[in-house]
């Protein structure tokens, strides 16, 4: 019932742009924030960036502030994420989740406050 699918991912240079998206489904995604994060070999997966569920709100991580910029669709079920002037630091596989409302606290940049997950786009950045 519940899917989440990210694509755009690739091999690119540095100095390049790529846009990622990501396309969910199910009606677990109502008054969902959106996010994205990464995971580099041998790393702890971390936070990119996050939208609000009208899209009003955004917020980065300060590795990617002023380069990347997140983005949302609902009509379409889609988020995505521009990254722009990519960077050798920026390879990594990169995941789409979703941040449901609930009564407790919860933070855009915690990834256990995400509770559904694409199987994440490859995005290499080489010299």
């Amino acid at each position: 019932q519940v899917h989440v699918v990210e694509s755009g991912g690739g091999m690119v240079q540095i100095g390049d742009s790529l846009r990622l998206s990501c396309e969910y489904s199910g009606r677990s995604f109502s008054s969902a924030a959106m996010g994205w994060f990464r995971q580099a070999p041998g790393k702890e997966r971390e936070f990119v960036a996050a939208v609000s569920w009208t899209g009003a709100v955004t917020h980065y991580s300060d590795s990617v502030k002023g380069r990347f910029v997140i983005s949302r669709d609902n009509a379409k079920n889609t988020v995505y994420l521009q990254m722009n002037n990519l960077k050798q630091e920026d390879t990594a596989v990169y995941y789409c989740a979703a941040r449901p409302a609930g009564e407790g606290d919860s933070f855009y940049y915690r990834k256990a406050d995400y509770v559904y997950w694409g199987q994440g786009t490859q995005v290499t950045v080489s010299s």
